[in-house]
């Protein structure tokens, strides 16, 4: 939908299963993008769409690792609206949300070179400074230690 409206616009589609769905002519299936190129992906690009699974918006505040891969490598993220992503990344500083593909195409035809880095590089400032793997260990280590002291395990 996003596509056929923004024709100007160059899209590269990421991902598996895409090759035998119609798609405007300005839409370029590419296939599975390995781990190892998802920073080279991601900031190679004005935007980046991340649309959540129906399993994990439903449940909300459950943010996929890509959103944070892609934050912090900078790119401007454009992501759909499920629960909570105010709790992880500032909507409109450092995300755009987008509730259809009518939204995602006005965030495009509204977006910058300028302001696509600024909302990269606050995104990428706020995922380094609050979301990396090492930051949550020291959380988890925390909240076990306190479980611990105050005698209060959990059970499996």
């Amino acid at each position: 939908d996003a596509a056929a409206r923004c024709p100007g616009h160059a899209f590269l589609l990421g991902g598996n299963g895409w090759h035998d769905k119609p798609m405007p002519g300005n839409v370029r299936a590419i296939g599975h993008v390995g781990t190892a190129d998802h920073n080279a992906l991601n900031c190679s690009a004005t935007a980046v769409l991340n649309v959540a699974r129906d399993s994990m918006a439903a449940v909300g505040f459950s943010p996929a690792t890509r959103v944070f891969e892609a934050a912090g490598a900078g790119a401007c993220l454009i992501t759909d609206a499920w629960e909570g992503i105010e709790l992880f990344l500032q909507p409109d500083s450092e995300v755009l949300v987008a509730r259809d593909g009518a939204d995602v195409a006005e965030h495009l035809r509204s977006l910058t070179p300028a302001r696509a880095r600024a909302i990269g590089d606050a995104a990428r400032a706020r995922v380094l400074a609050q979301h990396t793997y090492a930051q949550r260990a020291t959380i988890l280590d925390r909240l076990l230690r306190e479980t611990v002291a105050r005698g209060t395990m959990i059970s499996a």
